[in-house]
């Protein structure tokens, strides 16, 4: 079997690796191909030109591995793919005796059975305790229990 191929395959077989680690998610068929694409070119340089020639291929094989282990890790790499923008979600921060039981809202959208409302001139993230409350919709708090607000419809 030509060099050429041979490298191929290894090159090959180690991309597709670092793809199922980095960018695949899940294990699966990716990264069985490019296992398999390096173990049949292990096997071919045996077959086709000696022991010598394959236990050299296996150590420049692990070191050229460890090498591209060592780039992918690197935090300029996790940069580069990583997500950079700020979330603008959070969560019901309430202070005493700003929201009590008996409070009325509209809803903004549906609650299914989680959903936004508006007491007064803020909003809310509600659950429902299992049933649907569609769009502007009259609501009234049940219960606070730490952060989670419970509504029912009126």
């Amino acid at each position: 079997m030509d060099w050429l191929l041979i490298i191929g395959l290894i090159l090959g077989g180690l991309l597709l690796l670092v793809l199922e680690v980095m960018v695949i998610p899940g294990v699966g068929v990716v990264g069985f191909f490019g296992f398999g694409m390096m173990v049949y070119s292990f096997y071919r340089v045996f077959a086709d030109h000696g022991v010598k020639a394959g236990i050299l291929t296996i150590v420049v094989t692990f070191f050229v591995s460890l090498l591209v282990i060592w780039f992918a890790l690197r935090s300029k790499t996790w940069k580069k793919i990583s997500l950079n923008t700020e979330l603008p979600g959070k969560v019901n921060i309430l202070e005493p005796e700003e929201l009590k039981a008996g409070d009325r809202g509209i809803t903004i959208g549906r609650i299914s059975p989680m959903g936004k409302v508006r007491i007064g001139h803020k909003y809310y993230e509600v659950k429902s305790g299992g049933a649907y409350i569609d769009p502007d919709k009259e609501i009234e708090v049940t219960r606070i229990d730490g952060n989670e607000i419970y509504v029912k419809e009126l």
